[in-house]
């Protein structure tokens, strides 16, 4: 079953991760061995969490790697299926 628009998993790292440590983007990026651009991408949603930055996250703030992929899939899916006419798609069905 779908989440119903399921928040961006980078705002899920800034709201339940980075802001209650009170960490900055900058600090946050360099823990992870990440550039600032690259971490502030993914908190603006820009950019989906990776597998590897999937693994980064867990490590850092002491999560699963599973949990990231798994919002991240929620939210990808959540959005396809907002275009779900539009792909022109007709159904099969034995013949």
């Amino acid at each position: 079953m779908l989440m119903h628009n399921p928040p961006h998993p980078g705002e899920v790292v800034r709201e339940f991760c980075i802001e209650p440590l009170g960490l900055s983007v900058t600090a946050v990026a360099k823990s992870l061995g990440v550039s600032r651009k690259t971490l502030s991408s993914i908190l603006n949603g820009h950019a989906g969490i990776s597998p590897e930055m999937a693994v980064r996250l867990s490590i850092a703030f002491g999560t699963s790697s599973e949990s990231w992929m798994n919002q991240q899939s929620q939210f990808d899916l959540w959005r396809a299926e907002q275009h779900r006419a539009e792909l022109n798609v007709e159904r099969l069905v034995a013949a």
